[in-house]
């Protein structure tokens, strides 16, 4: 593929906006896509995937290029995207910008980080630290896994079509893809493309979520008729979920901090004919209204993300130590106040898309010796290295009746 000037020069400008300005990464490429329509698939995905692998190997970049990670401007900046693509064993045009790339010298230094983990993992060392304390000897694998781009991988909506159903009208579109076994509502599609503007997702037969976390809501055992409530719902993606293994029958009542992502979800939920949904906010008294009503609670609750370095790569570069140790607190007093919205005899799920013990198995610990009236049923760990989808922990706790 010709690199073209226009392309590169995107690339500068979303890495700019993410190492300069501290962008995130997803809404620097959506709006400089956005910003251009005329661009094809393929300048799409050229200025996507060559953004998104620089910000996952920053570090390694920045090391074969011989420069200080503290130095960022416009003219490094070009200088790393010509180290890049001599890292990748892509050939870069004869620009002036180039004019420093060294190939000899980058592919040694290449060998050269192989021998440090961080480095060669491009990570920063506390992270590195923090990994091996908590991980042992998995870390390795798991940080070697989370450096992999994620799978392209969709829900089938069931309110609306079956899986079998789905793979034949995508075929007839000519979007290869490939049910996933053991995900029964899981299908990966093999060659990206722009789903969205898909009629098939336009109609709600489908919803973009990864393999891993399918797994929560399946794991919640909900039945049609229950009454449901997703307590940290965001967008609301297990919400709809959770709906379609409930056949739209019953409630699902669906919480959140935050408007803008109720009112998202509701959008989402009317595409997917999913009726059995109600949002609210989370208010001073909103849990105290709900107190031992639900047959299911999920609590998804914020964490660190450190399952999900696959698709968002630049968040190690934004997540800092004391951030893991307040949302620590932060998860603790989640699951302790929610977990009153549970009637006896119920269940519970806690969950989060971290790799971290201290978040996922050492919370439900604590939890549980502190509140003697549930137990602990079973739990399951999703290693990105096992799977090679995103990691997620899972917890269900039932509330027994004395």
């Amino acid at each position: 593929m010709k690199v073209h000037r226009v392309l590169v020069e995107a690339v500068i400008n979303a890495l700019e906006q993410i190492f300069i300005e501290g962008r995130y990464a997803d809404k620097v490429i959506e709006r400089i896509l956005k910003a251009n329509p005329k661009w094809g698939a393929r300048d799409r995905a050229y200025i996507a995937e060559n953004t998104y692998e620089m910000v996952r190997w920053w570090r390694l970049i920045n090391f074969a290029g011989d420069n200080q990670e503290t130095n960022i401007n416009k003219g490094s900046l070009w200088h790393l995207f010509g180290v890049w693509q001599v890292l990748k064993g892509a050939e870069y045009p004869a620009w002036t910008e180039f004019k420093n790339v060294k190939p000899a010298l980058i592919n040694k230094r290449k060998e050269e980080a192989q021998k440090d983990l961080p480095i060669a993992q491009s990570i920063p060392d506390w992270l590195n630290e923090l990994g091996k304390d908590q991980l042992g000897e998995d870390w390795a694998a798991e940080i070697a896994a989370l450096n992999k781009p994620a799978s392209f991988v969709i829900r089938v909506n069931t309110l609306k079509t079956t899986r079998e159903k789905l793979l034949q009208e995508l075929s007839k579109l000519e979007i290869k893809a490939e049910p996933l076994i053991d995900y029964p509502d899981a299908i990966k599609i093999n060659k990206r493309s722009n789903l969205f503007a898909n009629p098939l997702f336009k109609t709600g037969m489908f919803e973009v979520q990864d393999a891993s976390s399918q797994k929560v809501a399946a794991f919640l055992d909900v039945k049609p008729g229950m009454h449901v409530i997703d307590a940290c719902a965001g967008a609301g993606g297990k919400t709809l979920h959770l709906s379609s293994l409930m056949e739209s029958k019953g409630r699902i009542v669906s919480l959140d901090t935050e408007l803008w992502k109720l009112e998202e979800l509701r959008k989402r939920a009317k595409r997917a004919g999913a009726q059995n949904i109600e949002t609210r906010l989370i208010e001073a008294n909103t849990i105290n209204k709900l107190k031992n009503s639900a047959d299911r609670v999920l609590l998804d609750v914020p964490c660190s993300g450190l399952g999900v370095l696959k698709r968002n790569p630049d968040s190690k570069w934004k997540l800092k130590p004391e951030f893991i140790d307040n949302i620590k607190l932060t998860q603790q007093k989640i699951i302790t106040e929610y977990a009153e919205m549970v009637k006896p005899g119920g269940l519970m799920v806690y969950a989060t898309c971290s790799i971290l013990p201290m978040e996922n198995a050492h919370q439900v610990d604590t939890f549980l010796q502190k509140n003697t009236n549930f137990e602990k049923i079973k739990e399951e760990i999703v290693s990105p290295n096992k799977s090679g989808f995103d990691g997620f922990y899972m917890s269900l706790l039932k509330k027994n009746k004395n």
